[in-house]
């Protein structure tokens, strides 16, 4: 027995050490990492960017909802006296020097205007008037002016904005300018003389107070800042005023 023993044991021992021998001739290659799994699911890519929507004026007077033309005051006949309004020397909110003579032969409604004022809201039927009577020889012009309470304080950039995005303005607006006192516009020195209906002459009282002047430049309709564009009084003075 103790000899059967002793042979097991020689044999075991030559039999691990061949294997011993056999690994250090041949290294095994070192496996590869594994790579962690991760759990968190990717991030999403961002939205893409949204066109910008076209920028629309808040106030808008729809043309075709202007009432009838109703009965005209009776306009002021003017001569030589108005003839100083075609070649006063004027500037556009862009600062470019201009005359009211790039307008004669066309029925104007002179206005002095305001963004902060009650009536403001004005420019609305301002607009409707100008795109319903522009083709027929029609143009509102309009003066800025800070003379009342303050309440155009605006450069003239943002007087521009304001127009555009409020009220889709594009009849055209002047630089802003005095309408009262000593430093009152040309254009304002001959207008003011005029009286309207009810017999008010001289100074502008507020902000948007009217002049409807004729295609010839011979009559002149006046018109109160309360008086609204689209009062049938002042379509109607419009329309007398186109050009026949």
């Amino acid at each position: 027995m103790k000899k059967l023993a002793l042979a097991a044991f020689v044999l075991a021992s030559a039999a691990c050490s061949k294997t011993d021998q056999d690994g250090a001739k041949t290294p095994k290659e070192p496996s590869s990492p594994v790579p962690a799994v991760s759990t968190t699911p990717p991030a999403s890519p961002p939205p893409a960017a949204a066109e910008p929507a076209a920028t629309k004026p808040v106030y808008v007077t729809d043309p075709a909802s202007l009432p009838p033309a109703g009965t005209a005051p009776a306009p002021v006949v003017v001569g030589k006296e108005l003839d100083p309004i075609w070649s006063a020397p004027l500037k556009t909110l862009k600062g470019e020097p201009t005359t009211l003579a790039a307008y004669k032969g066309k029925a104007l409604l002179v206005v002095n205007v305001a963004s902060k004022c009650g009536n403001t809201p004005q420019y609305s039927t301002l607009e409707a008037l100008q795109k319903k009577y522009e083709p027929k020889g029609f143009t509102v012009v309009g003066f800025p002016s800070n003379q009342f309470k303050g309440q155009e304080p605006g450069t003239a950039d943002e007087i521009a904005t304001f127009c555009a995005i409020n009220y889709g303005i594009t009849f055209p607006i002047m630089e802003k300018t005095d309408v009262n006192g000593d430093n009152r516009n040309p254009v304002y020195k001959a207008l003011t003389p005029i009286a309207d209906a009810g017999g008010h002459n001289g100074d502008i009282r507020w902000n948007f107070e009217k002049f409807v002047i004729s295609a010839d430049g011979k009559k002149v309709t006046r018109f109160s800042p309360k008086t609204k564009p689209e009062d049938p009084t002042v379509i109607a003075a419009v329309e007398a005023a186109l050009p026949h």
